[in-house]
């Protein structure tokens, strides 16, 4: 529904009142469980806040504001309007919680992130919720984890879906089509299930009254799988179920996804070093808990796959594409989770590095070391970095490749190599916008006269371009054109002290020959109205934003020297161009296979606080370039060289 920016009012605060009756509608429209109401009473009442009142700040805080909103949807762009409820997160950012439409209070992600099991959540396959979060529908075929499902998954109820990868992470919010409690089978069956009505990615995720991009999903939430284990289990092979049905019937069609042939490869590999492959797949319908042995042994074997696509993939290329010093996050998510044969959604929830033996990726890399598979090296602040890697090594010469989980193409590097995880970059909304700044100014009170005649104020704004034809048709309307020369302006007295004060010698003269050149005369009314600045994104007009008053800021690249002769890279003013410092920095520490940091600009406004990222090695190529990926322009964009004591 809100694949279109909506059109949302100005905010209002909501009274204590109106917010108390709100959230006490939303604990009974949703059924919230009050009986740990009871116990936090007294622990709540010393603290001068009662056990129902803290439910309902945490479904609708107390510093709420609302707004109402119009958006279109569907094929015929039928209008739709209703309110939508905002409070700041966490770090200050105004989100949206609630929305209310036709009378029904729709929770989206960010409330469902905070408050888990307040609604009905289903799952589906993660090639599936790619297309959801495109905005289609979610058909029957497209389920998973059941049957059973939710008891409470009705006609009409209001519903959160999931993928497999991330069972606990709600990313889609929709409406029931029909009983879906009551489905025994999904195999073979037709017809729409749950109609999307909000999800992450889309334009209501993204607002905020900042400029700043919606906020990135975690990857997991205590408290909203606890119930789909035993679902899992009670289903046994959910995905193998999902790949073998073929039936759909428009929204989301499940294509028919083939099993990895790897006799051939077993052919040409044997394994001839008797290790065990992970045997994560179960040929019976019952899944079995995974060991922790078992889930140290996958881990093991998806490095040793990792580095094994590696060599094969890019045999051309220095260390066969990879980079080091290689930063532990970036060993995690490149390096080990593609590889992972999770295949049903507990194996999903088991394969994980806190539930392996070594608890930590720091362990596991000094477990690699003792093998003599890894080099690393501790840095400060207690990061343990890889060094090196022995391809040579026998393990990886004689590994024997195994099926991994089907990928939605969409997610895959484009050279061919599997995608860090499904949704990992659809969370920066900034990757190929097209950005614009305008320049506008106000006049000042003292050149009234001049914009009044032509039929204008003093109050609005006006482009550079807007500005000639209201001089032009002052001077034509006082007739100050010179009868000897169409150039030059003859100064009168509203001019004259107006635009030239007497205070530079230019001006001196100016006025003492009485006459003035046309360029200079427009250029000078220029230099004395107010400049304002605006940032227009897509196909905004300067109608669509509120300028801010000023120059338009530039993005500041800056290179220093510390510790000697290191040399790092600092990046801040980017929340104006609407990216996402966070999700900058992570990109730059794959990209440049180096360590980066977000923190505080020094000198930055505690109320609205600048983010400045900074990255290890002079990388002011590589930040360029991923700034011209969010439409930035090299133009807005001032690089400071202080390793070399100049300005570039």
């Amino acid at each position: 529904m809100f694949k279109k920016k909506p059109h949302i009012k100005p905010l209002s605060p909501l009274r204590s009142s109106d917010r108390r009756k709100i959230a006490d509608q939303i604990i009974a429209d949703f059924h919230v469980d009050l009986s740990s109401v009871d116990k936090s009473e007294g622990e709540g009442e010393r603290h001068g806040v009662t056990g129902l009142g803290l439910l309902r700040n945490s479904l609708l805080p107390e510093n709420s504001l609302s707004a109402k909103f119009t958006t279109t949807t569907g094929p015929e762009l039928k209008q739709v309007s209703g309110v939508v409820y905002v409070a700041p997160d966490a770090d200050g950012v105004q989100r949206v919680l609630w929305i209310r439409l036709e009378q029904r209070m729709f929770p989206t992600v960010y409330t469902l992130w905070q408050n888990p099991r307040l609604v009905p959540l289903l799952h589906t396959p993660s090639m599936v919720l790619q297309k959801l979060r495109g905005g289609a529908d979610l058909m029957i075929p497209g389920l998973a984890g059941g049957p059973p499902f939710p008891r409470e998954a009705t006609k009409d109820s209001i519903v959160a879906i999931a993928s497999l990868e991330k069972p606990s992470v709600p990313m889609v919010v929709g409406l029931c089509e029909i009983d879906i409690s009551d489905l025994h089978k999904i195999q073979g069956a037709k017809g729409r299930a749950v109609r999307g009505v909000h999800w992450e990615g889309d334009e209501l995720w993204a607002w905020n009254t900042g400029e700043i991009p919606g906020a990135r999903a975690p990857e997991l939430i205590d408290g909203w799988n606890d119930n789909f284990g035993s679902q899992a289990e009670h289903d046994g092979s959910l995905a193998d179920e999902e790949r073998d049905n073929t039936q759909h019937d428009g929204g989301v069609q499940l294509s028919t996804v083939e099993d990895v042939d790897c006799s051939a490869q077993d052919e040409r590999h044997p394994n001839t070093n008797n290790e065990v492959t992970p045997q994560i797949e179960q040929s019976d319908g019952d899944e079995r808990k995974l060991s922790t042995k078992e889930i140290d042994e996958a881990f093991r074997k998806a490095f040793l796959f990792s580095v094994y696509h590696h060599k094969t993939s890019n045999k051309g290329e220095p260390n066969f594409g990879l980079h080091f010093p290689m930063s532990q996050s970036f060993f995690i998510s490149n390096l080990i989770l593609p590889f992972l044969p999770s295949f049903t959604p507990a194996e999903a929830t088991s394969l994980q590095i806190k539930k392996t033996s070594w608890k930590t990726p720091k362990k596991f890399i000094k477990f690699l070391e003792k093998q003599l598979i890894v080099k690393s090296k501790d840095r400060t602040g207690g990061e343990t970095v890889i060094m090196d890697v022995d391809f040579e090594d026998r393990a990886i010469l004689e590994f024997v490749p195994y099926k991994l989980p089907q990928k939605d193409p969409d997610t895959a590097d484009r050279d061919g190599r599997p995608a860090i995880s499904p949704g990992d970059n659809t969370g920066d909304g900034s990757i190929g916008q097209r950005l614009k700044v305008i320049t506008m100014y106000r006049p000042k009170d003292k050149l009234s006269p001049l914009f009044e005649s032509a039929g204008g104020g003093v109050k609005s704004l006006y482009l550079a371009s807007e500005l000639r034809p209201i001089v032009t048709t002052y001077i034509e309307s006082e007739g100050l054109v010179s009868a000897t020369n169409k150039r030059l302006i003859n100064l009168n007295p509203i001019l004259a002290n107006a635009i030239f004060d007497g205070q530079s010698s230019v001006d001196r003269e100016v006025l003492a020959r009485g006459n003035v050149p046309r360029d200079t005369l427009v250029d000078r009314v220029l230099q004395s109205c107010s400049p304002f600045w605006a940032m227009l994104r897509g196909d905004e007009t300067k109608d669509d934003v509120k300028p801010k008053a000023g120059t338009a800021p530039k993005i500041q690249i800056m290179l220093e020297t510390r510790s000697g002769n290191k040399t790092v890279t600092k990046v801040s003013g980017v929340e104006a161009f609407h990216i996402s410092p966070q999700h900058l920095a992570e990109e730059l520490q794959k990209t440049c296979a180096s360590s980066t940091s977000v923190g505080h600009l020094v000198g930055s406004s505690p109320k609205s606080p600048i983010k400045e990222i900074l990255i290890q090695g002079p990388q002011k190529e590589a930040v360029s370039k991923a700034l011209e990926r969010r439409g930035v322009n090299r133009q807005w964009i001032n690089v400071m060289d202080k390793t070399k004591g100049k300005k570039k």
